[in-house]
Formats: C-alpha cells, structure tokens, sequence
C-alpha cells in the first residue's frame, strides 16, 4: 500500500521529474522540478490555496514516482519526452501531434534523388522545410519532376551499374537513366545544385530555362511544346508567390508563435519562416476549461511542438516571456546543435511579425474555435449523461467498443473502435481475424478479441516501464467497454477482464424486436434512453462505426479470398517466392509443367521448394 505522507519524507533534494498516478495506475501528470522534494510537497500542502486544476488532479493522486537527474535542461527533456509518451490528463496537451514534410536532396547517393521525408538525418543529404503540408512538398517535386529528368528510384548506383535496367520514367522522358552507366555525373549535379538553388530561394534559374524553352517553342510553331512548358512555367511561379516576403534577412530561418484566448479554449499560431519568406503555418486549438496562465500554455507548447520537431529554426518569436525560457533555449540549442535565441520583440519588425501571427490565431479562433468548443461541449455532456445513468466515478474519457462479423458463418473478424471525449480515435482501431474458431460463435469470438486485446496491452505497458518507446494503442486502457449485445457479451467480458486481474466498466446494448438498440444493460440492470438524448445518439454513434470497420474488415478478407493462387499453401513458398515465380516463368501453367531444376532457378528459389512446388502439381493419385 502506498503511503503517501511516508514517501513524501524520502524525497530528495535535488533536479527530476515526478510522475503522478491515479487509483487505475495511470499517469495523470508529469512535471519537472529543481528540488523534487520541495515540489512535490507543495501539492499536498494547503490545498485550498491549490489553482482549480491542481486541485482537481491532486484529488486523484493515489501514488507518485519520481526520476532524479543532473540538471534543469535534463529534467525538462525528460518531462517533456514523458508527456507525450503518456499523454496524461492534466498535462496541458497538443490534440495532434504532427510531423511536418521536408524535401530531401539525397547528397549522399550517387546521382541524388529529390524526395518527400517527415524526419531529418545526420546522413550528409540537404533538407528543405518545413511544409506545412504534404501537397505544398507534391506540389514541388512535381514541377521539379517537370523540368529536371532525375531518377526517383531507390537504386543503389554505387554497385556495379551495368547490373540494372531503365524503368518506365526513362521511356516517357522522364529519367534521363543514370543506371545504364552512361550519364556524366558532372551534368547530373548540375541539375541537382540548380533544384537546390531554386529550393533555398535564391535562383530562378529553373524559371528562366522554362520560360526560355516556352518562347523558343513558340516561335519555332511547336505549339504542343509551348502549352507544356507555359504548364511548367505557371507551375513554378504559383509555388513561389505562396511565399510571403516578410524580412529583408534573407538567410534568417524563424519560428513566430502567438496565441488568441477564447472561453474555454486556445488557438496557438505558429509561422514558418525561412530564408526570409513565410512558407507555411499551423494552428492548434487546445482545450482550456482552467484557465491556465498564458506563460505556462506557450512554454508547455514549445517543448511539446519541438521535441517532435525534426528541424530547429536559429530564431523563435514568442509574443512574452515563458516559463523555463531559458532551460527550453539550452534544450533547443543542444538539439540543433548551434545558437537557437527565443526572444520577445519589443520593436521593429519582430514585433510586426507577432501582431500579424496573433491576428491569424484571433482569426481562426473566431472561425473554428467556436464550432469546436460547441461540438466538445456536446460530446461532454453526452459522456456525463452516460456516467451519470450507470452511476461511474468519473465521465468516460476513452470509450472502447467490440464487435463481431460473419456473413454466413464465414471469415469472423472483429473489431476494435475507440473514441477519446467523444470523437473516433481511428489511430488506435484494431481488427481481429479469429483464429480459434472455425465456426459462428460470437461469444467465443468475443472472448477471443478480448482475451488477445487485454495480454498485448499489458504487454505493451511493460515495455514501456521498461524503455522510451511512446504509448501504443492497445497499452492504454479504456475508462468504459461497450459490447454490442446484452447481458451474455457483457458478462464473457466480465469474466475475461476477472481473469486478468483487470477492474474496468463494461456495458451493453439491449436490441428492441426490430434490432434496434432501446438501451444499455450495465451490473445486470437495463436503462432505457430516450432517442433525441446526446448520451443515446453518442452510443448509437459508437456503435454504428463498430459495426462498419468490422463489416469494411470483412469485406477486404472475403477480397482477398477471391484472389488466392493455386501457389498458396505450398511449404515454404511465400508472398516473395510466388511473385518470383510468376515473373520468372510469365503464368501457373508454365509453372506446373516446369521441372524441378527449372523452378529452382527461379529467384530465392531452392532444391527443396522447387520440390514442394513440384510435388504440388504431379501428386500422384493413390
């Protein structure tokens, strides 16, 4: 049993973070401390005085663990590396958590390609971002592809090129076909450094040569010619005039983040700027029922926007100072690995820059923030009408509900939908093919779900005792189970739940005649809904999207079926070697009537599976 007033006295004075956990053994809050001892006390030391948030998490503290380091910039690493692997509840949290595209020149390849990438490397290849979205990177590349005939394939060209053949792209025009071995280098990285000059904005070299090619076309009357290259012309200048110039600095790469405030909510902005140019921006709508300092909400955005950052610009603007300003600097000049300044502008242009981000992050709050915060209000207030009628300690945050398909006894799969404050959660949906049972049989299928579900969570939540790797799907626990029958469903989870020493709610869905859901069955009492309640619509919510990804996972599997080869089933032949078969002798038949040397020639191919292959098709009849 943990005491908490004993552990309290062992605390040490010293730099870490501490870890709170509620009765369920679920991180609730991580935070970061210079003396851990003095911290952690506080919570538990007039809590009158406490801000309404702090006393809403400390009334759910059933234990905490503590980590201690070696200094501030180490603790705040570790605290935020924490939050957004356990996400808890009362940590301030971004609602998505994005990897922003860059185009990437392949430097360290042998004639490089120019590619979309969502992480950066040390590997000596030349990066350009962030975008803010994946069609800003497509669109680039395709005008690039345009122009320039580079390879886009994945070919290792430092191995003895006469090894390869040209693909399609060569045949179009579209790749010049450095694999044959008879592209000089010199010239292919001319065209490389041309991309790269256009990329860093400081050439419009690649425009010139296409308006050059337009005019030439044109007045030699290839008329087809010039319609493609004005194509290619109109391209390239639409990608740049999406580019603002907002700084004569022409080699200054920044970030610029400001907030607007609303009710209950907050809009972060945050601009990208590059080489003097705004190349794109993000908006995050957080939820802010508590009415957090501003301070706090900018610097608990920082540290959350970067540790998942693959780029650090050398400059962020931020529109006042934050908390822990100067540990989050040194954080961030260690993980760009030179100077990073976070700084307030109080004039000049800078402060420019701010006004106009946080104008932009008025703008979107009065356009979406409103219809945001109206459809979570909804959604609330559905979920504490449903822990309201089946009287739960707390509204269900994390709602799971199973389903079961067959379609005349065939292919049983289930599925695994979850719903997070009431909105679909589909990262974290899974699907089960049943494997124990070759049969209808919902009840053994459900516990098979379950059974498979619960082990690979806890599973998953040793390791990440164990390790760094980030919360997974199946690792966190529902608050609620919904099973889409009555009082049977429930009660194979009950006992599964029992078996495993797991204490979760689990609830039912009673069908009317006409199989329609009238109510939920929970600790073996009916409650009816009435039809135009939210809590009514949210279940029937739930339950509509359960049933579709399981019928949906159904429908690919019975896909699938249609399409098996005579090949499948074979030992030892797989997906590779039935490919490599059908490429090497072009059909089944030829395969059937090829000779045991014959098919062991096929690649990947051995005595012993051109045997099996064989055997396969010269079975002799007993």
């Amino acid at each position: 049993m943990f005491n908490i007033e004993e552990e309290l006295k062992k605390l040490p004075d010293s730099p870490g973070v501490y870890i709170m956990k509620n009765k369920s053994d679920e991180i609730i809050y991580v935070g970061k401390a210079i003396s851990l001892k003095k911290r952690v006390r506080s919570y538990f030391q007039s809590v009158k005085n406490h801000h309404p948030k702090v006393a809403a998490m400390v009334s759910h503290i059933s234990e905490f663990e503590y980590i201690m380091v070696d200094n501030e910039v180490e603790a705040l690493v570790l605290e935020s590396n924490l939050i957004k692997k356990n996400r808890p509840k009362y940590n301030i949290l971004l609602r998505d958590d994005k990897q922003y595209p860059y185009i990437k020149v392949t430097l360290n390849e042998k004639y490089p390609r120019v590619i979309k990438t969502r992480s950066i490397l040390k590997d000596g290849g030349k990066y350009f971002g962030p975008y803010p979205s994946a069609t800003a990177v497509n669109d680039a590349l395709d005008t690039i592809k345009l122009v320039y005939p580079i390879r886009t394939c994945k070919l290792n060209l430092n191995k003895r090129i006469e090894n390869f053949r040209p693909c399609l792209n060569h045949y179009i025009g579209r790749c010049n076909a450095p694999c044959l071995g008879d592209v000089d280098e010199k010239d292919y990285m001319d065209m490389i450094n041309e991309i790269i000059q256009f990329l860093s904005n400081k050439d419009d070299k690649i425009v010139e040569i296409i308006e050059g090619k337009m005019k030439k076309a044109a007045a030699d009357l290839d008329f087809e010619g010039a319609a493609r290259y004005r194509d290619q012309f109109n391209s390239l200048r639409t990608l740049q005039e999406k580019q603002k110039i907002v700084t004569a600095s022409s080699s200054l790469d920044q970030d610029v983040i400001a907030m607007a405030r609303g009710v209950e909510e907050v809009c972060l902005q945050i601009f990208f700027i590059r080489a003097g140019k705004i190349v794109g921006r993000e908006h995050y709508i957080l939820d802010d029922i508590y009415n957090e300092d501003r301070s706090e909400i900018l610097s608990s955005f920082i540290k959350q926007f970067y540790i998942g950052s693959a780029y650090i610009p050398k400059e962020i603007l931020v529109e006042e100072e934050i908390t822990d300003m100067e540990s989050i600097g040194k954080w961030l000049e260690i993980k760009r690995g030179s100077k990073v300044s976070i700084l307030v502008p109080r004039r000049g242009n800078k402060v420019d820059l701010i006004e106009m981000v946080r104008k932009n992050a008025m703008d979107m709050l009065n356009q979406y923030g409103d219809r945001f915060m109206k459809k979570h209000r909804e959604n609330m207030k559905a979920l504490e009408e449903i822990a309201q009628i089946l009287d739960l300690d707390e509204v269900p945050n994390r709602i799971e509900a199973f389903d079961i398909s067959n379609i005349s006894g065939v292919e049983s799969v289930g599925s695994m939908v979850v719903f997070e404050k009431g909105e679909a959660k589909k990262s974290d949906y899974r699907r089960f093919k049943i494997r124990s049972l070759q049969t209808p049989n919902d009840y053994g299928s459900l516990e098979e779900v379950l059974r498979r579900r619960f082990t690979r969570g806890i599973q998953e939540k040793e390791m990440l005792r164990e390790s760094n790797m980030e919360a997974k799907g199946f690792s966190s626990f529902p608050d609620l189970i919904m099973m889409d029958g009555g009082k049977g469903q429930v009660n194979i989870a009950l006992k599964i739940l029992s078996e495993m020493g797991i204490n979760i709610p689990v609830c039912g869905l009673v069908k009317d005649d006409f199989h329609k859901t009238r109510g939920i069955i929970y600790d073996n009492q009916e409650y009816n809904l009435r039809e135009d309640s939210k809590g009514f619509r949210m279940i029937y919510k739930i339950q509509e999207e359960a049933h579709r990804f399981a019928i949906s996972y159904h429908r690919s599997l019975r896909t699938k079926t249609m399409f098996k080869s005579e090949l499948d089933d074979i030992k030892g032949i797989g997906e590779k070697r039935k490919k490599a078969l059908m490429k090497h002798f072009k059909g089944i038949d030829r395969i059937k009537n090829a000779t045991v040397e014959e098919l062991a020639q096929a690649d990947g191919m051995n005595i012993r599976a051109a045997e099996e292959v064989y055997n396969k098709f010269h079975k002799k009849e007993e």
